[in-house]
């Protein structure tokens, strides 16, 4: 699990844009979303689902069912683990 937390972490470095951030600083059950967490957007979250179905396989039929799922680092590597089919 902390590796899949590790590669998401650096993953959304990457998809998202966030080069002033490092791995280290993403906090694993901080909220990804909001004022409190990284301060991510909607449009964040569609790349998150893009994310999501290259690299696991994961096909998110309800976007907005996403929320629970998209809330940290945690819950998503949750998720995926779950869910992956790659």
């Amino acid at each position: 699990m902390q590796e899949l937390i590790q590669n998401i972490k650096e993953q959304l470095i990457e998809v998202l844009n966030l080069e002033d951030i490092s791995v280290e600083e993403i906090e694993t059950d901080i909220a990804l979303f909001g004022d409190d967490g990284l301060g991510l957007d909607s449009i964040d979250a569609l790349e998150i689902i893009l994310l999501l179905e290259k690299e696991y396989g994961i096909k998110l039929k309800d976007p907005a069912a996403a929320k629970p799922i998209f809330y940290s680092v945690q819950t998503l590597a949750e998720f995926i683990q779950g869910n992956r089919t790659k």
